[in-house]
């Protein structure tokens, strides 16, 4: 075994490795940018160093840097994590020539199975079902659309690089087919550099389930699959394991293909073979096929190894210092159900945009297992994969595994940024998803329930009115001459103003009226019950009010009477970046007329671009940016003549 490894990655996958690696004995050390010198990785390591600043190109993909990290330090090997240079063959290269061991599968491999195209060719030869598509060298527009039109529509035009759902565009009729080429192919050269792509048959009522692979280079064997239909644009939102309703007989098939994947590229440590599967008739064996490999460990690797009771990372480091598979294909078996919801600071009405802000209160559940590189009072940073946290339960059954979830969910509090909580309980609440009754296109066709913003009731509300006025709990709290001490306020609730009255009748006792209705308020130990209700925690961070119940969060914010109302002020004149991110292109110059709906700039967050448009026709007066420049979200970027 290792004595020490350095860790090329950051977040939650960094504080992953550093558990398992600390529970062997192993030292580790972390690298870090300039966001994040405070953060959860650097402080959990035995070592850690500094390697550049924030934006990924200037630390974390500077594979020079973390070898010199490694060998200044002394560790003997480097794990990649997952994303940056996990699947990077040339850093693979670069760091077996520093004489360092690569915590992963070799250069080959991940080439073998880097461009989707070519790995589709080496799967047909090893006896793999693939997809029907095209995976032909020709990028001619013309000819691609020649070839979807043999397909037949719809058809999926996916980047040969890469993964993620980037480069990646459904393409229903011909007459779109150019333009989701184009776009397309913008998307995966800002993301991969490599604008190639193939095409895809796409099926109706398609699955996404992938098998978990561990190689030693010389045999593999799998350890299950894993459902990942629950998808928003190609990107995860709640994994589980094992796949629902799937036959013995398929489970077993799938798993032999995939280890004939890993044994054709002679793989080494732990990778994911994916299927695209099709249920529109249930699971059944002639309807599965390779979409491609993941040569690195997963985000949702949790689930397997709860099913499963490995430690995949501890496999990773046993099999990379030289050790054979720890199991043996008959060793291993499926114990009950387990799922994972991925907890993300993103802003779910206004399209899931990806957020920022501090996290001035986290708490999670005891009850579930939780993965995550941020603590309360750490900052979500504009640089980085907004996730706050992945929570994992597992359970005997799938049902009790599910509500196991349901319950850890709404434990979870987040104070200080817009998460998608509340969407990842309505997911754990769907009739469908409860049913088993998945596929990939389930969360768009449910989408407006799914997002659903709840309105706080009576009693929520109440309890944002006493968090607000802060009561203190003197004896003398309330006394008057000849009535009940009465205050006024006023809170703004999902772009609503409440007018509140609160009757102070003791330290523990208040009446709190709200439109008309009075409901009464007690105080224990815990905090404020309303008529008798369940208590409901209530966190006052920064300038909000959180009120945490079961089905979601509510925020109110305390009205100060001295400030000026300037909403409006804009006249929708300006473009707002509606998130944090970088310029990608600047589509309008001062002086250009412009009509309701035009392009005016591109941004770019998270690898995927939003196009900003004008919400009326006029005159541009001024480009207030550039591109290249790095935005927080509601900055103004382009102004509008005034239409007065």
């Amino acid at each position: 075994m290792f004595d020490k490894i350095l860790i090329a990655n950051r977040g939650e996958i960094a504080c992953r490795i550093i558990q398992t690696a600390q529970r062997l004995g192993v030292l580790t050390v972390a690298v870090y940018s300039d966001a994040d010198a405070g953060a959860k990785h650097v402080e959990m390591a035995d070592q850690a160093v500094h390697i550049g600043g924030p934006a990924p190109r200037d630390s974390y993909l500077r594979g020079d840097v973390i070898i010199a990290a490694a060998k200044a330090t002394g560790a003997v090997a480097i794990h990649p994590g997952y994303g940056f240079l996990s699947e990077n063959p040339d850093f693979v290269d670069a760091v077996e020539r520093a004489g360092l061991v690569f915590i992963g599968p070799s250069a080959q491999a991940i080439r073998a199975m880097g461009l989707k195209d070519e790995a589709k060719r080496r799967m047909q030869a090893a006896g793999v079902p693939v997809v029907p598509g095209y995976l032909g060298d020709s990028q001619d527009p013309a000819h691609l659309a020649a070839e979807a039109a043999k397909i037949t529509y719809p058809v999926l035009i996916k980047a040969v690089a890469g993964g993620g759902g980037k480069g990646m565009r459904k393409v229903l009729a011909p007459q779109d087919f150019l333009q989701a080429l184009a776009s397309a192919r913008n998307e995966a050269m800002t993301a991969f550099g490599n604008d190639a792509v193939l095409l895809e048959k796409y099926v109706e009522k398609p699955r996404h389930i992938e098998v978990q692979v561990f190689g030693d280079g010389t045999d593999a064997v799998h350890l299950f699959e894993r459902d990942c239909s629950l998808q928003r644009r190609h990107q995860k939102v709640i994994e589980e394991a094992p796949a629902p309703d799937m036959p013995a007989a398929m489970r077993q098939a799938m798993g032999a293909a995939a280890v004939r994947a890993a044994q054709a590229i002679g793989y080494k440590g732990a990778g994911t073979v994916e299927f695209i599967v099709d249920a529109s008739a249930g699971l059944q064996l002639d309807r599965f096929w390779f979409m491609e490999m993941n040569t690195r460990l997963q985000v949702e690797h949790p689930v397997t190894e709860a099913i499963t009771g490995v430690d995949l990372v501890e496999w990773q480091l046993r099999v990379a210092s030289g050790e054979s598979l720890p199991l043996r294909q008959g060793d291993l078996h499926i114990n009950g159900h387990a799922f994972e919801a991925r907890l993300y600071a993103e802003d779910v009405p206004a399209g899931f945009l990806p957020a920022t802000g501090r996290l001035d209160h986290l708490a999670f559940p005891a009850n579930a297992r939780v993965d995550s590189g941020v603590r309360s009072g750490d900052s979500i940073s504009p640089w980085y994969d907004p996730m706050i946290a992945k929570i994992i339960v597992h359970g005997p059954t799938r049902a009790i595994a599910l509500a196991q979830l349901g319950r850890a969910l709404a434990q979870t509090q987040v104070a200080g940024s817009v998460t998608n909580l509340a969407f990842l309980g309505a997911l754990a609440r769907h009739d469908g998803f409860r049913k088993g009754d998945v596929d990939t296109g389930l969360i768009e066709r449910d989408l407006a329930a799914l997002t659903r913003v709840p309105v706080a009731s009576l009693a929520h509300s109440a309890l944002a009115v006493l968090a607000a006025a802060n009561l203190p709990m003197a004896a003398q709290t309330g006394f008057s001459l000849w009535a009940p001490l009465v205050c006024s306020m006023q809170l703004t609730h999902q772009a609503q103003t409440i007018t509140a009255r609160i009757a102070v009748l003791g330290p523990n006792h208040a009446r709190v009226t709200l439109d008309g209705k009075t409901v009464s308020a007690t105080r224990g130990d815990k905090g404020w019950q309303v008529e008798g209700s369940p208590f409901t925690p209530v966190e006052v961070a920064a300038d909000k009010i959180y009120v945490f119940a079961p089905e979601g969060q509510y925020v109110f914010a305390p009205v100060d009477p001295l400030a000026r109302d300037v909403a409006g002020a804009a006249a929708g004149n300006a473009a707002l970046a509606p998130m944090p991110g970088l310029v990608k292109a600047l589509c309008v110059s001062a002086g250009q007329t412009v009509a309701a709906g035009d392009r005016l700039a591109v941004l770019e967050a998270m690898k995927m671009e939003y196009s900003l448009t004008a919400a009326r026709a006029g005159v541009v007066a001024e480009v207030l940016v550039q591109e290249g420049d790095q935005v927080e979200a509601g900055a103004a970027l382009i102004l509008l003549e005034s239409d007065d």
